[in-house]
């Protein structure tokens, strides 16, 4: 709320968001075309094992690019790992019970288009977004180390890297290993997509915590991301339907990535302009 003129953006971060959409599709790209070309041959446990190590790619991805530029103002390695942990622990006590037990989405939420979109935000999405805001609201939101509007970014993704991470590895695990094609496409489409809806959560964090904002900012900001959370999986579903022709059935997988990747560079984009305009404000004493 005050301090502003010691407010400033931390500018590595658009990079690394950036980084990590160009590095996941690179290396989505490269793992599709060696499973093509030396069709592995794996034992249930090898392929059990490959699956889980490929869930935690994503993550691997964003955090080395983080630390690689996180020099200048660096953030504590410490804190960023713990968010991701949290993310990761709020995903698999809470709400991977919540959505497949309690709610038992698998039953229901494909059935229809309305059950895809109200389900998909009001069960879905809603309960993803607050726990991934949970995970930085009830942690480092009110330490000393966050310090700039730029950090409810920063930590956001983290958090949604870990609850993504642990979406990917209950994939796997129920399903007793993934096919290395289709499966790491929806890998990184899941991690894309997390992270991607965290980010505005984190800009309304950062916005809460320099700024008198009113009672309803935050609740609003986690709407806004569970809106766009069951939207994306709504037209993720649309994308990535079977196309049916008189050879067979084929079903491209590879535009839930396409989607992925313009909705995470989308929100980046307009993420980037929110905080840099916030932090100007904040600058001029406004």
């Amino acid at each position: 709320m005050n301090e502003s003129k010691n407010i400033h953006e931390r500018k590595h971060i658009w990079r690394d968001e950036v980084l990590l959409i160009v590095g996941l599709c690179a290396f989505v790209g490269i793992v599709y075309a060696l499973d093509g070309a030396l069709k592995p041959q794996f034992t249930p446990s090898t392929l059990l094992m490959t699956g889980v190590f490929l869930a935690l790619v994503p993550a691997f991805i964003w955090l080395t690019f983080f630390y690689m530029q996180d020099r200048a103002e660096p953030e504590p390695k410490g804190f960023v790992l713990g968010v991701f942990a949290l993310g990761g622990l709020f995903a698999a006590a809470v709400g991977i019970p919540i959505i497949d037990n309690l709610f038992r989405i698998s039953h229901w939420l494909y059935t229809d288009t309305l059950s895809k979109i109200v389900g998909g935000i009001l069960v879905v999405g809603f309960t993803q977004e607050y726990l991934k805001y949970a995970a930085v609201r009830y942690s480092i939101y009110n330490s000393e180390e966050f310090d700039e509007p730029t950090d409810g970014v920063i930590y956001a993704t983290a958090s949604g890297l870990g609850y993504a991470t642990v979406l990917n590895i209950n994939f796997v695990v129920s399903n007793g290993g993934v096919d290395l094609g289709a499966g790491i496409i929806r890998m990184a489409v899941v991690a894309l997509a997390q992270a991607a809806f965290s980010g505005i959560t984190g800009y309304f964090l950062g916005r809460a915590k320099f700024e008198s904002e009113p009672v309803w900012w935050m609740p609003l900001g986690i709407s806004l991301a569970a809106v766009f959370n069951g939207i994306f999986t709504w037209l993720q579903v649309i994308v990535t339907q079977p196309t049916i022709t008189l050879s067979g059935s084929t079903t491209p997988t590879w535009m839930g990535l396409v989607l992925a990747a313009v909705v995470a560079l989308a929100t980046t984009g307009v993420i980037l302009w929110l905080v840099r305009r916030s932090i100007k404000s904040l600058q001029a004493g406004k």
